[in-house]
């Protein structure tokens, strides 16, 4: 039975049920008391009748035999009639009776009111414990409604009203887990757009200054066209943070579906540096591929081939003329896994932490081109497809991204 689980509950029946076993054992002892009580009176009634029969000289065979007769005449119901000792007699004449029925009313009365305040105190202790867990609840609830959730509701014993507390408290831990993901959707959302505030700043105001030479210098055909071409290179940069930043923040919110397909990794990775081997020809760098071409791996291209694009991008960024790129893969029977390694400036230490956050730029290459929104972008891809990017790095010797993907069976 449910209801026997609460603690206080059960507490309270138990009382009840051992109250009853007290007014059990108090009304039997009571009869038993009566009882005596009555055979004493009889006694005493009986010795006085005898007394008075032997003062008036009746025989003690008679008394004895009047004493010891159970049959009733219609002559004896009459004497007692006349004598007005009959069933309308009042108790005052009877003076062994009215001892008794005095005494029968004090006990009992006296029983009743010590059984009542049991069961008074019993019921008080119970309302009273009752009342305690109201008061400590309802004050947890106005913490939830106000936005506390440090304390939380008695979920310790059993029984239905318990039951209700847990699932107040599931529905508190429901609605405490939304205000915190809308508390950090919000922040994100500010974050994202003071670091796209600030981001287009630059590019702004190089456009406004530019805008403003070639206005006042319409006749220095080679000033206008050495403007408007640094005018297309901050428009570009403009509008490959907006991109970066409008990707990351559908992937960060869950708006793209990864669409996975096999495909072979060799077309991946040509389909990754497609645009890039002409920029390496053209810095006198080398992007170097190697791996086996028939090994296969289960992910969106297009997006993966992003990830890895803007990986590669970031090593050119960070490699001398004459740098290698070198990009690899093999794969286990629980893991496939990509890396791409330059022999560039490589990352101190104090940065190896903090080139996943987005605009993070090292102080030790502000010379070098990109927004700081690659890597974030190329974690954000790799993530959403279950998989991880690591890098390992060591200053003058370069610098290894780990591209690692569970194997599907």
């Amino acid at each position: 039975m449910s209801l026997c689980r609460d603690k206080q509950v059960k507490g309270f029946l138990l009382f009840l049920l051992s109250f009853a076993l007290l007014l059990l054992s108090a009304g039997t002892i009571f009869a038993v008391y009566q009882v005596n009580d009555a055979e004493a009176m009889w006694l005493t009634h009986d010795e006085a009748v005898a007394s008075s029969l032997l003062e008036q000289g009746v025989s003690k065979e008679t008394i004895v035999t009047a004493l010891m007769n159970t049959e009733i005449s219609g002559g004896g119901r009459s004497l007692l009639a006349a004598a007005g000792l009959g069933k309308q007699t009042e108790i005052s004449m009877r003076p062994f009776l009215n001892q008794f029925q005095q005494s029968t009313l004090c006990m009992t009365l006296c029983a009743g009111l010590f059984l009542l305040f049991v069961l008074a105190i019993g019921i008080f202790v119970f309302l009273r414990k009752r009342q305690r867990l109201y008061q400590q609840v309802d004050k947890v609830l106005t913490n939830y409604i106000n936005g506390d959730y440090s304390c939380h509701l008695p979920q310790n014993y059993e029984g239905g009203i318990f039951q209700i507390f847990s699932s107040v408290e599931q529905l508190a831990t429901m609605l405490q887990s939304k205000n915190e993901t809308e508390h950090k959707a919000k922040e994100f959302l500010k974050d994202t757009i003071s670091d796209i505030s600030h981001q287009l700043k630059t590019p702004l105001a190089a456009l406004a200054m530019y805008q403003e030479i070639v206005e006042n210098e319409p006749d220095n055909a080679e000033t206008v066209r050495q403007f408007v071409a640094k005018m297309g290179i901050s428009l570009k940069r403009m509008e490959q943070l907006i991109l970066s930043m409008l990707k990351i923040t559908r992937l960060d919110t869950g708006n793209i579906v990864f669409e996975k397909n096999k495909c072979r990794v060799s077309e991946l990775i040509s389909h990754s540096i497609n645009e890039l081997t002409t920029r390496a020809k053209n810095e006198n760098k080398e992007i170097q591929i190697e791996g086996d071409d028939e090994q296969q791996l289960i992910c969106d291209m297009e997006w993966t081939g992003e990830a890895i694009g803007n990986i590669v991008k970031n090593a050119l960024d960070h490699t001398q003329a004459g740098g290698i790129v070198r990009i690899t893969w093999d794969s286990t029977p629980a893991m496939f896994r990509i890396f791409i390694s330059d022999n560039g400036n490589g990352i101190a230490p104090e940065d190896i932490h903090h080139i996943f956050k987005r605009f993070y730029r090292s102080k030790h290459s502000l010379d070098t081109q990109g927004i700081g929104l690659g890597l974030p972008l190329a974690k954000s891809i790799i993530k959403g497809q279950g998989g991880i990017i690591s890098a390992q790095s060591e200053v003058g010797n370069g610098t290894t991204f780990t591209l690692s993907f569970l194997t599907e069976l």
